[in-house]
């Protein structure tokens, strides 16, 4: 956006509070979350549910009957995210193979927010791109 480089800076952001994933079918979501990345599942508000971990949250939207206010195009799938852990990705791998889940790709060496990634990359089951990762 030409124009808007010269502007003071009003504000800065802190980090990522959560994100929203428009899946096919919450509960098998629920259960890969839960099953292959230890995130744990929560209820809140009038039934709705997430995924939480470390400090952060992923809200679930079913898809076709999302809640308000959405994105402009929820589609489940479209997702490519990357997640750290401090499990050493050897140990990452052995549980991914134990619940039955097909690494993609990887260990490769990717560059994070904060520096250099070893990473495996996964999907759920809507088709989502997972990257989990060690920071070197």
């Amino acid at each position: 956006m030409a124009g808007h480089t010269n502007q003071a800076k009003q504000f800065t952001l802190d980090r990522l509070d959560h994100l929203v994933l428009t899946v096919r079918d919450i509960d098998a979501t629920v259960d890969f979350y839960t099953r292959a990345l230890g995130m744990e599942a929560v209820t809140f508000g009038e039934g709705r549910r997430a995924l939480n971990f470390g400090g952060s949250k992923i809200n679930l939207h079913p898809y076709g009957n999302e809640f308000l206010p959405k994105a402009a195009m929820p589609t489940p799938g479209s997702a490519d995210l990357c997640f750290t852990t401090g499990t050493p990705i050897e140990k990452v791998l052995a549980q991914l193979d134990a619940q039955g889940i097909e690494v993609e790709e990887g260990p490769v060496q990717r560059t994070g927010a904060q520096g250099s990634l070893r990473s495996v990359y996964v999907r759920d089951p809507d088709g989502n791109l997972l990257e989990i990762s060690n920071l070197l």
